[in-house]
């Protein structure tokens, strides 16, 4: 199959929290010579509680058997949800693009794993489907992460710096001709799991933070984590949380709201260190609704935060993954060797075609 632009895609992308799954149809397009975007539609899934338990814990001690299994079956139902997306829409896209969902991330080793079979997903909706974007970029050295900044770059470079906070933050920037990216911290991935403990899914609007005080001795030990010491590239994954933070905030002996608001305030710090002052900063993802945590963000980096649209702000990563899609069968780069450090730019990904 050729593909010529304009190009309909739908991009899914299950973030780190494994919460839902997003999914979001864009066409495609270029204006004297630029990328262009328009959003045809974008729904949000939230996962059944067994697999959304299966995503986050079980999977990590399964058999190889199981696992294989199991990367089939959840494949099976990301194509069942995007032909449940069609049928509400009535769209009839040309291609999917799927992140999948992140299982191992030990770029230093060479590991790493996208659970969702791809293969599955074009067998179940009869649609080509582009899938494993990490895989070619950390056999080549680099980190595999982030994707999203050849979004950022090529369909928003009007801002100083684009932000995602997801379950971890990152920020990608143009410096020079290069364009930089990395996780700048976990964020939501950590705020959520202590919610979780009492009974909540989230700290809506930043409640039981806004309560809680500072404490400044965890606050200093969460600063001086080697991580955020290191140049980029670099990325997170959950082994780093479970390892790093989480021991260090459960035997902090801060109670719930402080230990929130100790976090908020590590989050916002980590960003301040990363831009400059003054300047434009396009903010999206589930932490852009968090308001307590975004003004103090705007504080303490002397920044200007935009939240994008409210379609932009929750499918922004769904987006891009279509973009990138997109990319993979335009045969163009979608990794950039600036941002992850791999040998050299990469087109990342395997199309599977029915």
């Amino acid at each position: 199959m050729n593909y010529t632009l304009p190009l309909q895609c739908v991009g899914l992308m299950s973030g780190t929290s494994a919460d839902a799954l997003d999914v979001c149809c864009a066409t495609f397009y270029k204006e004297e010579g630029r990328w262009k975007y328009h959003i045809d539609a974008a729904r949000s899934y939230e996962y059944p509680r067994d697999l959304r338990q299966r995503l986050m814990f079980d999977v990590q001690e399964m058999s190889a058997r199981e696992f294989v299994a199991f990367h089939s079956a959840y494949g099976r139902y990301l194509g069942q949800r995007v032909n449940d997306f069609l049928a509400e829409t009535g769209l009839k896209p040309q291609l999917i693009a799927s992140h999948g969902s992140t299982v191992f991330h030990r770029p230093a080793d060479k590991v790493m794993f996208q659970i969702g079979d791809g293969a599955a997903i074009a067998a179940v909706t009869g649609i080509p489907t582009v899938s494993d974007f990490r895989r070619l970029d950390i056999m080549l050295g680099g980190q595999g992460a982030p994707l999203v900044p050849i979004g950022d770059n090529l369909l928003f470079g009007e801002f100083d710096y684009c932000l995602n906070i997801g379950g971890f933050s990152n920020i990608s920037y143009r410096e020079g001709e290069k364009r930089i990216a990395f996780d700048i911290s976990p964020v939501n991935y950590v705020i959520n799991h202590y919610c979780r403990l009492i009974g909540m899914e989230m700290d809506k609007d930043g409640l039981l933070a806004s309560q809680g005080e500072v404490n400044q001795e965890v606050l200093d030990a969460l600063n001086a984590l080697d991580y955020y010491s290191r140049p980029a590239p670099k990325s997170l994954g959950r082994e780093w949380v479970e390892n790093h933070i989480f021991p260090l905030l459960d035997h902090s002996g801060l109670g719930m709201k402080d230990l929130l608001r100790t976090y908020y305030e590590h989050c916002a710090q980590q960003l301040a260190r990363v831009v400059k002052p003054e300047s434009w900063i396009l903010v999206t993802g589930g932490g852009a609704h968090n308001l307590v945590l975004i003004n103090r963000m705007e504080k303490l980096s002397l920044c200007n935060l935009v939240l994008g649209t409210r379609e932009l702000i929750d499918f922004k990563e769904a987006l891009i993954f279509a973009f990138l899609g997109v990319l993979y069968v335009m045969d163009e780069p979608s990794c950039l060797r600036s941002v992850t450090g791999a040998e050299k730019d990469n087109i990342g990904g395997m199309l599977f075609k029915v």
